[in-house]
């Protein structure tokens, strides 16, 4: 009955949910392609890759403030 219900609960929150997953998913490829090409962010490139994987939706909103050199 729980099990029911838990998926219940996502079917009427998928369409509030898809579009944060693929914004995310949009800014972190976005972020690793542009860090790739960048040959010297503002500390080391892995770290900013593990900012950037890890930390949902933030990590490469952070990279594109704080990681880039002008």
């Amino acid at each position: 009955m729980k099990m029911e219900e838990g998926l219940t609960l996502i079917q009427e929150n998928l369409a509030i949910l898809a579009p944060l997953f693929i914004l995310q998913l949009i800014l972190m490829v976005i972020a690793l392609i542009d860090l790739a090409k960048n040959d010297e962010p503002k500390g080391p490139k892995w770290v900013w890759t593990l900012v950037i994987i890890f930390i949902n939706i933030v990590g490469p909103i952070v990279y594109f403030i704080a990681g880039k050199r002008r």
